[in-house]
């Protein structure tokens, strides 16, 4: 025969245990509303004015080249990169110019890397080293002195990377 004492032992016992799933939905709920995306650094957004305003001021150099298994910032040693206007990128080091295009855009479904709310799109057609730069790059970063890309190739798989520094 149970005494009142150790039925409400166990009542107690079985509330504890009751409140333990609901104290941790309480917390996992709790948890996910402080998770966000503006908790991260990279700067970007769907509008591209403020990328636009960065890299148009002033000249850029590749600080970070890497194609897919080889680190290749050497080929652009010496090259000042500017984001001129009507959207005119020039490489220069005094001696070689290239010329090409570049502009920022709001991502499209037709994008590698759909999650990213910006394309930073460059275009050059020769030499080969600059032709390999040629793409739609996600924006990982970006300060007012340095932007870090990043390419996921569709085909291979391959990761490239690409740094521009202000001079």
């Amino acid at each position: 025969m149970k005494t009142k004492n150790s039925t409400n032992s166990l009542l107690e016992k079985g509330k504890k245990i009751a409140i333990i799933p609901f104290l941790s939905v309480v917390f996992f709920m709790n948890m996910a509303s402080t998770c966000s995306n503006d908790d991260d650094n990279n700067n970007s957004s769907s509008d591209p004015t403020p990328v636009i305003n960065t890299v148009t001021s002033g000249t850029w150099r590749v600080t970070y080249y890497f194609d897919t298994d080889s680190n290749e910032t050497s080929d652009f040693a010496g090259y000042n990169f500017t984001f001129g206007s009507s959207n005119v990128l020039t490489a220069t080091n005094g001696t070689n110019t290239y010329t090409g295009s570049w502009s920022v855009t709001n991502d499209d479904s037709d994008d590698d890397n759909p999650s990213s709310d910006l394309d930073f799109n460059i275009l050059f057609s020769s030499p080969a080293n600059f032709a390999d730069l040629s793409d739609d790059w996600d924006i990982v970063s970006r300060t007012a002195t340095k932007i870090e890309l990043i390419d996921v190739s569709g085909g291979n798989g391959g990761t490239d990377y690409l740094t521009f520094e202000k001079n």
